[in-house]
């Protein structure tokens, strides 16, 4: 038995708990917890299928002997779970253990759990819940076992020796004693399973996936999804998901978050990471962020351990992942998947691997913005639906059958409310991603007619430093630093060519006052653009010869980076811009009109 801290609880479960509790609970049920992973699914699931049964007393005690435990305790604290110390676990009598980790080990493990009559009918109602004995409540009570991931499809260390075993199978004292019931999605999992551990052979309940019926019902409301993520329209959503382990994408080539964010036009792309909870227990939140700060600096969403993550696979355009349960979710969703990374540890003849063998690979080091634009313009809808169709049995199923199996354990009537419909995403609008506040600037002018065109791609400037790419100048392009006021590197800022304020000045005045200071102050700098306030598209743009630029885009919400890389583009190219109309083209996303036009006022500020 292990140690946890804290005192033994006694309300709702203790010697004498009945004194001080408020409902009567009939059954007590335990949710037994030992990672992140595992804690999310249960939290997720249980609330839909225990609403409103005040028979049912649930407690949840904490397994501390995992490696990756952290953040367990403060989840349950935090969603204002009872949590009972682990060692109080084999002093109480549950009706029914919860678990989503199947390495949990159990007060009691050895002993049988007799059979409930009548409830061991073939078929008896609910497909897959037909089995031979069902576990009664006392010491040997049943342990119902639920997916963290999707299958038996990854070979992971055993916590219990030096070797490794397939992750989501209970320890054999379980199954030998018939206490365990497995839930799986589908039924090549149960011939899977006894192929490798034939004594779980009459415990598996067909339930299906809760996790993916969520994921594909939710699929209305990408739209609502992408706008909280803060992905316009016309712009792709690319999510990388990466699992654990030296293996993972994450584990493989860390410095391919910001590659991506390198390769892929700021104004035309997002990009969002989906990291295993593993990762984030095993080496912390902070180590993570250290990793990957350059992605972070470049907008890089870094998702939450806990929620936020099905929404940004929801709304994805193109998943670039490995060889875990979130990439597999993302080609049943029929996302555009390329494999950046698949380990040995994937096990063979799985719907996973199945994956691995038809999903394109992404080449790390090659043309990373033509592999994903490839890989969207080229999917075929369906392509993955014989893998999903592998891995996932009767859609939509699986919250009212886990219902039918949780109340047929613990030996309770089933309420006479509908079953529970599966879940919808919440739209998330964390995490927020850091302001990008430099970029690399690759433009093209093309004339046609006599009417100029500017064609503008912006790459965030921390991801091209950090990974040593980004855009080069060819014949007939231009490429520059920019920054904005708001950068914290300063060597950026000494280096850009061109200085933008986001922040509106609300007089023209305070715009030439503010152009003329920071060109004081970045003697290296060729132009200073302002927006401004009161609407109407306008912006300022202060020349390092003293000049001032007036630019009015046609649209609303253009950054003044993009008029500012005009006005840039103009000077390389030896464009006259004295009341001109320039087409400002930002790849795909959008088109603008931008009037040019000098002024005869100078900024103010010191000489420069």
């Amino acid at each position: 038995m292990h140690g946890s801290a804290g005192p033994p609880l006694r309300v709702p479960v203790g010697h004498d708990a009945r004194r001080w509790s408020t409902f009567p609970g009939e059954k007590t049920l335990v949710v037994a917890v030992r990672t992140v992973t595992s804690t999310v699914r249960v939290l997720e699931i249980l609330p839909a299928l225990l609403r409103g049964d005040d028979r049912i007393t649930v407690v949840f005690a904490h397994d501390p002997t995992s490696a990756f435990n952290d953040g367990v305790l403060d989840l349950l604290h935090e969603s204002g779970c009872r949590v009972m110390p682990w060692a109080q676990l084999g002093s109480i009598t549950p009706d029914l253990i919860v678990s989503a980790s199947e390495n949990v080990e159990v007060p009691g493990a050895g002993l049988p759990g007799a059979g409930v009559p009548g409830l061991g009918v073939p078929g008896a109602g609910v497909p897959g819940l037909g089995v031979p004995n069902w576990g009664v409540p006392g010491e040997g009570c049943p342990v119902l076992v639920l997916p963290h991931g999707v299958g038996f499809q990854k070979l992971v260390p055993d916590s219990r020796s030096s070797r490794t075993r397939l992750s989501g199978v209970v320890p054999d004292a379980l199954l030998e004693a018939g206490r365990a019931w497995l839930a799986i999605s589908h039924p090549d999992q149960e011939e899977q399973l006894l192929t490798t551990h034939p004594k779980a052979a009459g415990h598996t309940l067909l339930v299906g996936d809760p996790v993916f019926d969520r994921l594909a019902g939710s699929l209305p409301l990408a739209g609502s999804y992408r706008r909280a993520l803060d992905v316009e329209d016309g712009r792709r959503l690319v999510v990388l998901s990466s699992t654990w382990g030296p293996t993972s994408l994450i584990g493989r080539d860390p410095e391919l978050p910001a590659r991506l964010l390198a390769s892929l036009p700021y104004d035309e792309y997002r990009v969002a990471a989906i990291v295993h909870p593993n990762v984030w227990s095993g080496h912390g939140a902070w180590q993570l962020h250290t990793l990957l700060a350059a992605a972070l600096d470049s907008g890089l969403l870094l998702m939450p351990p806990v929620g936020a993550w099905q929404s940004a696979l929801v709304a994805a355009d193109a998943v670039v992942g490995d060889h875990g349960s979130v990439t597999l979710y993302g080609a049943a969703l029929d996302k555009p998947v390329l494999l950046a990374a698949f380990g040995s540890d994937a096990v063979p003849g799985t719907a996973i691997a199945r994956l691995g063998r038809t999903a394109p690979r992404l080449d790390p080091r090659g043309d990373l913005r033509g592999q994903i634009e490839s890989a969207v313009r080229t999917h075929r809808p369906g392509r993955y639906a014989e893998i999903a169709a592998g891995a996932f049995a009767d859609t939509g199923q699986a919250l009212a059958r886990l219902r039918t199996a949780l109340y047929r354990l613990m030996g309770l009537a089933e309420p006479d409310s509908a079953p529970p419909p599966p879940l919808l995403t919440l739209p998330r609008p964390d995490p927020p991603a850091a302001a990008v506040t430099s970029w690399t600037v690759a433009t093209e002018a093309d004339a046609e007619d006599g009417r100029w065109t500017v064609t503008v791609r912006r790459h965030p400037a921390a991801a091209c430093e950090d990974s040593r790419t980004g855009p080069e100048e060819t014949a007939g392009s231009f490429v520059h630093l920019a920054c904005d006021e708001e950068e914290r590197d300063r060597r950026l800022s000494e280096s850009a060519s061109v200085l933008v304020r986001e922040r509106t000045a609300p007089t023209a005045v305070g715009a030439l006052r503010w152009i003329g200071e920071t060109l004081g102050r970045f003697p290296g700098s060729r132009l200073a653009a302002v927006a401004l306030g009161g609407g109407g598209g306008g912006f300022l743009v202060g020349l390092r010869d003293g000049r001032t630029v007036e630019a009015t885009a046609t649209g609303d919400g253009v950054p003044v980076g993009l008029p500012a890389a005009v006005v840039y583009t103009c000077l390389r190219a030896g464009i006259a811009m004295d009341d001109i109309i320039v087409t400002l083209r930002v790849g795909g996303v959008r088109e603008e009109d931008v009037a040019l036009r000098f002024r005869t006022s100078r900024p103010r500020g010191p000489a420069y």
